[in-house]
């Protein structure tokens, strides 16, 4: 699968833009659209791009409820998008950094 197609996968394969403005998010995200997409090197970098997508919706609303009808209201589509965005930012900030090991342990303040 192309990092373009597992684009469109997280994005519920929802026609928000065409595969050039999707291809220039992976891009900025230091990803190659049309290469092969590996979740343990390219997940940070895919959520990151899907998260773009979400956040330039969301400053064109309408242009988001045009694809998804399901809203009545504009507060309601934008409700919707910011729950989405909060939930692949906290995606975002559970994926490690490469190189970066994890711990649940911590300094202990001292004061």
């Amino acid at each position: 699968m192309t990092t373009l197609e597992r684009l469109k996968v997280e994005l519920n394969q929802k026609p928000y833009y065409d595969d050039e403005i999707f291809k220039m998010y992976l891009e900025e995200n230091n990803l190659t659209p049309d290469g092969e997409y590996n979740k343990e090197t390219m997940q940070r970098g895919l959520y990151g791009a899907v998260l773009d997508v979400l956040q330039s919706l969301a400053n064109d609303i309408d242009l988001f409820r045009k694809t998804e009808t399901e809203f009545v209201s504009t507060g309601e589509a934008y409700k919707y998008l910011q729950r989405r965005l909060d939930d692949v930012k906290n995606r975002i900030s559970a994926i490690p950094d490469a190189g970066e090991s994890r711990s649940d342990w911590c300094f202990p303040f001292v004061g």
